[in-house]
């Protein structure tokens, strides 16, 4: 018997050894993309890039350092990604146990009863098995390898998606962090502008006693005096529901935002980008893509395998006997093991249909991860015209402003002495209301254009 098995398994060997010499998968390699141009107008050299700065370093803000740590906590959208990567790495860790050989043990007991020709039973017979069972897959064709590698992508794949979560929660707490600013802003801006209007009714009373003007300049100055004052309301329910949207983005129930103020807020005016191809190790959700891509890859190897002979192993033992009196005697025993080859003939058109359907999912997440590389340059190009063209707005705005101020003085100081028509000081003030609101609004688009360079660079999970 022991003969017979030591030819069994050199035949086994043997037929493994000539089997696993012929290659069947293929190794992986990052395919090629052209990541010339992807950033219009901007051909940079330099590799250094703000994605490789650390969003505690980036913002200097500490109360939006304080509200971006707390979104890292608790944010529920990061938990759930998290929760992804623990399921991938239970499947990983099942992909690497597929090497080894399967385990089972076994108790039976069966009862037989043979019947006679009227009916009753002539022979009753009990047996009594206990005994283990193994079976085990010899990885020839690299099935098992390219289910593990197929694993790993995914796994990677849900890693590079929690990252690309954290990328678009640290850009969003800022942003809104911003956006608060710059509604404070304005919202003082109108208060103190209705102020200045009640002001001017005023002044406009006392030229009315004095006859410079007409009622139509009183009541046209208390129209526009409540048109700015109209305007508080919708300005703080704006602040509310900011406020809200940055609370539930931090994992807390709606409530106000401690922060600082617009003018508070200092930033580098230079900004290293980097070249391109850094978006393939700094963008997560390219990482993402080509993690997709690596997963159907092997895939496609998996599909191929079935193709080929599969050579299996199995094995049995213990005890069996139809006494329980004489169950654990040498006579009980048994032993099994068998190896054998299973080629594949004709399975319906399975096989072909499941490598065509394979690797027309690889193509299609080819032209995914290309179009993510794309879609990472524009991000990076129109943040980069976007923060270009504020502070182009900025610098017209303050010669904007300066003139208006003038104008002001100067229609007054004519309307006292009757030089002026009263429409001419109500439109330069509200000309001036105009400017420093949109002041304001040049202001947080310049610095949510830095924070979407610093998210669209792949900034903010390092």
């Amino acid at each position: 018997m022991n003969h017979i098995y030591r030819k069994l398994f050199l035949f086994i060997a043997v037929a493994a050894t000539a089997l696993s010499s012929c290659k069947v998968t293929k190794d992986y390699s990052r395919p090629d993309v052209n990541t010339q141009g992807l950033y219009r107008d901007a051909n940079p050299s330099d590799t250094t890039t703000i994605a490789n700065i650390q969003w505690n370093e980036f913002f200097t803000d500490a109360a939006l350092q304080k509200l971006i740590a707390e979104g890292i906590t608790n944010n529920l959208d990061l938990k759930i990604a998290f929760t992804r990567i623990q399921q991938s790495e239970a499947y990983y860790k099942q992909s690497s146990a597929a090497f080894l050989p399967s385990l089972n043990a076994n108790a039976n007991v069966a009862l037989n009863k043979l019947s006679d020709a009227q009916g009753g039973f002539i022979n009753n017979t009990r047996s009594y098995q206990l005994g283990a069972s193994s079976a085990w897959e010899a990885d020839i064709w690299g099935k098992l390898s390219s289910s593990k590698r197929a694993s790993l992508a995914a796994l990677l794949q849900d890693q590079a998606y929690s990252r690309a979560v954290q990328t678009g929660l640290v850009s969003g707490a800022a942003s809104y962090y911003y956006s608060l600013l710059a509604l404070d802003q304005q919202l003082a801006i109108t208060e103190q502008t209705v102020k200045n209007w009640i002001a001017s009714v005023e002044t406009m009373r006392a030229l009315k006693e004095a006859a410079v003007v007409t009622g139509a300049a009183v009541v046209q100055s208390e129209a526009n005096r409540y048109a700015v004052e109209v305007t508080i309301p919708d300005l703080k329910q704006r602040i509310r529901e900011t406020e809200n949207a940055l609370s539930i983005l931090l994992g807390r129930v709606p409530g106000p935002i401690s922060r600082s103020t617009i003018d508070a807020q200092k930033q580098s005016t230079v900004f290293n980008i980097g070249v391109p191809a850094q978006l393939l190790a700094n963008r997560p959700d390219v990482q993402q893509a080509e993690y997709n891509f690596r997963y159907y890859f092997e895939n496609t190897n998996i599909a191929r395998t079935y193709f080929y002979p599969s050579l299996t192993i199995t094995a049995g033992g213990g005890l069996s006997n139809i006494s329980l009196q004489n169950f654990f005697s040498a006579g009980s025993l048994f032993a099994n093991i068998a190896g054998g080859l299973t080629q594949p003939i004709f399975n319906k058109r399975i096989n072909k249909t499941r490598l065509e359907v394979a690797q027309a999912a690889q193509q299609g997440a080819l032209l995914s991860f290309q179009q993510s590389l794309l879609r990472a340059g524009r991000e990076v190009s129109d943040a980069l015209s976007d923060y270009q063209a504020a502070q182009e707005k900025s610098a017209v705005r303050g010669k904007q402003l300066a003139s208006l101020q003038k104008s002001i003085e100067y229609t007054q100081e004519l309307l006292k002495y009757g030089s002026a028509n009263y429409t001419e000081v109500i439109n330069a003030q509200q000309s001036y209301l105009s400017a420093q609101l949109g002041r304001v609004n040049d202001r947080v688009q310049q610095l949510q254009a830095t924070v979407e360079l610093y998210r669209a660079l792949g900034g903010g999970w390092k």
